[in-house]
């Protein structure tokens, strides 16, 4: 990109294949290819592209050996265009390369990339499900005899291995493996890959994700030896906090399927799959959990177990399980990477052996130890904790997970103890019974989620709003691990409907998170009941009972913020029939329109403070709003009639809400913030009564000395609806306030992450109980998409897809003097900026190829308007300039901009 960022030319570039770059092991027969533009002319648009793709890089520039040419398509299409050549063959490396013209037809530049298939077909698979023989298995002294940590259900991951001899060097050579818990792979001694818990967790009854893995240049002539270490993870272990189903949730012991597949120079290809030849034993981890942990005794290795030795012994033979595959999928989507590794920033002595460390940051993954000149034997153990409390790790607040990971030496030299099979939520570790003097150098924390691309940044004038950022952000990737959870930390972490839909606008800025929902997606859609009710989590492990009102909508909205903010139409058609049969079991269930009927255990606005919105109005304002949603995406998807009748029972949903939650001063039933909040965010109001509400809640808010009293639900509109509403001197006093509750109040205590409730710790009251009380919990953060969109100023318009049309529009307020955030969208590179000097503003906005923007300023005059880059023939940078009272639009070409005007007088602060 370094020669297109300063060209003039029209370059593609960021290619994908269904949403991720060079995906090894696609599952799909007709992928989906997608690109962006970069130009540096003002204007610049594409009129056509043209694909082509073939097996062999260099065969892209023959036609005649080319797998499939598009031709030149006149179309100004980048997302997600169907491969629509002939069908795809298994096992296959398929490289393609998409050339552009611009709006004036002359030639773009052009880019490469590539993706491979996996086993597209059943019969692809000869591999079948090994385990341990329970049979002819010695015993073993369980963990828990000597480990008081280690919980009864578990036992010693599986320990597999499988010797195999090769003719010849191959020219490829393909891992293709999945798990009934979860797994590390290893060749010839070597770990292979860098995911971390593969398979990952979905509803295992419908969809088990399987991995590939290129392992080329670790297959060698002669003798090599496949293996795997498989622990419980989520099939077996510990998931939830219902101590009536604690684990066991999908099977009793875990199992690997794993299938080698070499080719050969001669066209020939060698199969390795499991099979009854396989070997296994328990190895030097004693047990692993997600929640316990994990305990491994170093005196029990076996070196060389996983490569070629003289003669490997204890191994006996594996059973084989299960013949048949299941439902086997390739992954979709990026699996979960250690993308971090944080130092120690304060090491404390507790007492002799005993430390305390600090990282500075909450964060989820483990601890990496390093132990130097230990005796043989030595029991060290690791406890995480979020918090301290007096000095020492809060544990309270993690109910059952013991969070605790043991190892015992091996003896002599330096060793490193960095367990695989678990993760904790922690800022703290304590070290106990550690040999010698820790030093800060021999601790670290490795930083665990799936690895969705990072794609947004923001930053303002303000520390605080800042470290708030940070927070949000830091949520976001600690609860992003394998579905979207609600804690990573004590014993739940499961998949909240409503966390994530609240979320999901917020998590689109940091993030590229378009394939990481649409596969979390189907959880949500495996778990609808026959009467149309989604459940209140997915995977759908527990809580067997009916989604509440904004949990359950998350069926409806998140596949409607996946087509607005990616133009996945796909996954909103996939989901179209649930999200009808969602709104249809409402309506069966309440004939008179208002949602009183079958609300599940109906959460209200979860952790609200001290107030209570009428759970009706919540239920009945979600009703509205999935219904409006259902009926606009049957329009996008053609379905005229659908539309048209979703569209009138809107209309009668509304009527009902107001009619029942409405009065004609404009007060809301319950007087509440989020009250007010639901009917101006979901338009549920007569127009002649919006201004008196807008007063109401302002009312609400300066009577309480600007604090908040939402909880889950009204938080995430709480700020967009007072900035849209004129009322954004509020807004702003929200952003800065520091005393409780605010998002600055937990700040001031230190906070590094979202706290899952306002009074998570306070002066007046410590913590609170410790039953439900997580330091890590992203919902309260869904203030992070007004910071992107309103204060710093990215947007789009009501009707833009992907960001097709931007709405760019900067919001000065509060103590900010200058803010800026930039994204990388679906189409490209966007950015906004704006700060305040000398009486004016100065605006700075990068708008990609192929989109337009509005830019709002909040003043009537643009004194200049700078223009970077050459203009592009016939198309203007600035296309249109409109002046109202209170501001101006320009509607802007694609390009780069500076615009200064006369600062807009600012309202004063609203008072602390």
């Amino acid at each position: 990109m370094t020669d297109a960022v300063n060209s003039p030319l029209l370059h593609p570039y960021g290619l994908q294949t269904e949403q991720r770059t060079e995906p090894l092991g696609t599952g799909e027969p007709h992928p989906r290819l997608s690109w962006k533009l970069h130009s540096a002319r003002r204007g610049a648009a594409q009129s056509a592209y043209r694909i082509t793709a073939a097996e062999r890089p260099t065969d892209l520039d023959d036609p005649l050996r080319l797998t499939w040419d598009s031709g030149r398509r006149e179309s100004g299409d980048t997302l997600l265009v169907p491969w629509d050549g002939p069908a795809l063959r298994s096992t296959t490396r398929y490289h393609w390369r998409v050339e552009v013209w611009d709006e004036t037809g002359a030639r773009g530049g052009t880019a490469q990339s590539w993706f491979e298939t996996g086993l597209l077909h059943p019969d692809d698979w000869s591999a079948v499900w090994v385990g341990r023989d329970a049979v002819n298995l010695p015993p073993f002294d369980p963990p828990q005899d000597d480990d008081p940590e280690a919980s009864p259900l578990q036992s010693p991951p599986l320990q597999l291995r499988r010797s195999f001899d090769v003719r010849a060097q191959p020219v490829r050579a393909r891992l293709y493996a999945t798990a009934r818990g979860v797994y590390e792979p290893r060749l010839n001694g070597l770990r292979i890959g860098d995911a971390e818990l593969p398979p990952g967790w979905t509803e295992y009854h419908q969809r088990l994700q399987y991995q590939t893995y290129d392992v080329t240049s670790v297959v060698t002539t002669g003798h090599n030896v496949l293996a795997a270490i498989v622990a419980d993870g989520w099939w077996c272990g510990y998931i939830g906090f219902d101590p009536r189903r604690a684990a066991l949730h999908y099977g009793n012991s875990p199992a690997f399927l794993g299938q080698l597949v070499i080719d050969f120079a001669d066209g020939s290809r060698q199969v390795v799959a499991t099979d009854a030849e396989w070997v296994e034993q328990p190895g030097s981890i004693r047990s692993a959990d997600l929640l316990m942990g994990q305990i491994a005794d170093a005196r029990r290795h076996t070196p060389g177990w996983d490569r070629i030795t003289l003669a490997p012994t204890g191994f006996r033979p594996v059973a084989v399980l299960d013949t048949e595959l299941g439902p086997l999928v390739a992954e979709p989507d990026n699996p979960i990477r250690a993308t971090r590794t944080l130092p120690a920033i304060a090491v404390h002595q507790q007492a002799p052996g005993r430390y305390i460390v600090d990282f500075g940051q909450n964060v989820v993954g483990r601890v990496r130890l390093t132990i130097h000149n230990a005796m043989p034997g030595q029991r060290i153990v690791m406890r995480h904790a979020e918090v301290l409390n007096d000095g020492e790790l809060y544990l309270d607040n993690l109910r059952r997970a013991q969070a605790t990971d043991v190892y015992t030496t091996g003896g002599g030299g330096t060793e490193v103890f960095e367990p695989q099979f678990t993760f904790h939520g922690f800022r703290y570790a304590e070290i106990d019974q550690y040999p010698g003097e820790l030093e800060a150098d021999d601790v670290v924390a490795r930083v665990l989620h799936s690895d969705t691309p990072w794609t947004g940044h923001f930053e303002c004038s303000d520390p605080t709003v800042n470290q708030l950022q940070s927070n949000i952000a830091w949520g976001q990737r600690g609860n992003f691990l394998a579905v979207p959870t609600d804690c990573p930390q004590r014993d739940e972490r499961l998949g909240w409907l409503a966390d994530a839909q609240i979320f999901a606008a917020t998590a689109s800025r940091n993030a590229d998170v378009s394939a990481f929902f649409a596969r979390w997606m189907q959880d949500l859609l495996d778990g609808q009941d026959s009467d149309g009710a989604f459940r209140d989590i997915a995977p759908a492990v527990t809580l067997d009972r009916e989604a509440a009102p904004a949990w359950g909508d998350a069926g409806v909205i998140i596949p409607w913020h996946l087509w607005r903010t990616y133009g996945d139409l796909r996954a909103l058609d996939r989901s179209f029939d649930a999200m009808v049969a969602w709104v249809e079991h409402i309506r069966r269930h309440n004939p008179d329109l208002r949602w009183r009927n079958r609300t599940g255990h109906s959460y209200g606005d979860w952790l609200q403070v001290g107030v209570t919105t009428p759970r009706d109005l919540l239920a009945t304002a979600y009703f509205a709003h999935s219904t409006k949603i259902v009926a606009d995406a049957a329009e996008v998807l053609g379905r005229s009639d659908a539309s048209a009748h979703y569209r009138d029972l809107h209309a009668a949903i509304r009527s009902a809400f107001i009619e029942s939650y409405v009065h004609q001063d404009g007060t809301v039933e319950g007087g509440t913030q989020t009250g007010y909040l639901l009917a101006l965010a979901f338009e549920l109001l007569p127009e002649r009564l919006v201004d008196a509400a807008v007063g109401h809640l302002a009312a609400d808010i300066e009577k309480r000395n600007n604090t908040l009293t939402t909880g889950f639900v009204g938080t995430a509109l709480l700020c967009p609806v007072l900035a849209d509403h004129g009322r954004a001197d509020l807004a702003y006093a929200l952003l800065h306030q520091q005393e409780y509750p605010s998002w600055g109040y937990s700040i001031r205590h230190g906070a590094t992450t979202i706290w899952e409730r306002w009074d998570g710790w306070t002066d007046h009251s410590g913590f609170q109980s410790a039953a439900m009380n997580s330091f890590n919990h992203y919902s309260l953060g869904s203030v992070g998409d007004w910071l992107f969109g309103r204060v710093a100023g990215i947007d789009q318009t009501s009707t833009s897809v992907a960001y097709s049309e931007l709405l760019l529009r900067p919001l000065p307020g509060g103590r900010l003097t200058w803010a800026r955030a930039e994204q990388e969208t679906a189409r490209g590179h966007v950015a906004c900026e704006w700060s305040l000097a000398n009486d004016l503003i100065t605006v700075i906005v990068t708008v990609p190829p192929g989109a337009t923007a509005v830019l709002a300023l909040p003043t009537p005059e643009p004194s200049s308007i700078q223009e970077s880059g050459e203009p592009a023939v016939g198309r203007p940078g600035v296309l249109r300039v409109e002046k109202a009272h209170d501001g101006a639009t320009l509607r802007l070409a694609s390009g780069h901009y500076t615009v200064s005007a006369t600062a807009p007088e600012l309202p004063s602060p609203a008072p602390q």
